[in-house]
């Protein structure tokens, strides 16, 4: 069983999902946040308004004296109250492309950098940052949703890159970035009209699959994007 577990961008509705399997497997959950703590004494919340870089760090220093084994970072947007996904390259708006590269780059940058101390002598520890398949460069057939997919781009090599830097240094480290498959929550909702039947999970499944995920994740399989049943996607 896992002791410990980091889950960043807690309040998400698959972070929350994880949250939930996790506490309930009897683990120790950490959850970083922009959300205030709810009233749920066993679990530690962190709440990281995002305001500094240093008071960041505070809050990762915290969480990572639960030494935890797991963390998964689940930080990402696809669509607000300002946009939707672009269906051409027309529709862009280069205030949504920066504003996505803030939620689905900078933000997962900002912890990976404060946490790489913590990667890189922690014996077997696992991080698995939520991606997307549409973020695929070899994958992608459609085109569209431009600033999702070109923000999950660069996430992955986000990834990619911490991965072999901390590979020099922990060589039983596992780094991946994950696609949670298609999901029951507000990222999802406007786009799930005619999907196959059983692509749509709730909440629980993904956070169920994604845990399977983590268990079984290995160093050899650092620096990949995975799917949600730990196959390796195209890059």
């Amino acid at each position: 069983m896992t002791a410990s577990v980091l889950i960043i961008g807690g309040s998400s509705g698959i972070g929350g999902a994880l949250t939930r399997h996790y506490l309930a497997s009897g683990a120790q959950v950490s959850v970083i946040s922009r959300q205030p703590a709810p009233a749920q004494p066993q679990l530690t919340w962190l709440q990281d308004t995002l305001h500094s870089e240093q008071h960041s760090a505070t809050v990762i220093a915290e969480a990572l004296t639960q030494q935890p084994e797991i963390i998964f970072i689940c930080n990402g947007v696809l669509h607000d109250e300002h946009a939707m996904p672009e269906k051409t390259i027309r529709q862009l708006d280069i205030d949504v492309l920066s504003a996505r590269f803030a939620s689905n780059v900078q933000v997962p940058a900002l912890y990976l950098k404060l946490l790489f101390s913590y990667l890189c002598k922690q014996p077997a520890i696992k991080l698995l940052a939520l991606s997307a398949k549409v973020g695929s460069i070899g994958d992608n057939a459609l085109g569209g949703w431009y600033s999702y997919r070109i923000s999950k781009a660069a996430l992955n090599m986000l990834i990619k890159n911490l991965s072999i830097e901390v590979g020099r240094l922990n060589k039983t480290a596992a780094i991946v970035s994950v696609h949670p498959g298609t999901t029951d929550t507000a990222l999802s909702a406007p786009f799930q009209t005619n999907l196959p039947d059983g692509q749509l999970q709730t909440p629980a499944a993904t956070a169920e699959r994604l845990a399977k995920v983590a268990q079984e994740l290995t160093a050899k399989q650092s620096g990949n994007l995975l799917n949600w049943d730990g196959s390796v996607l195209l890059w």
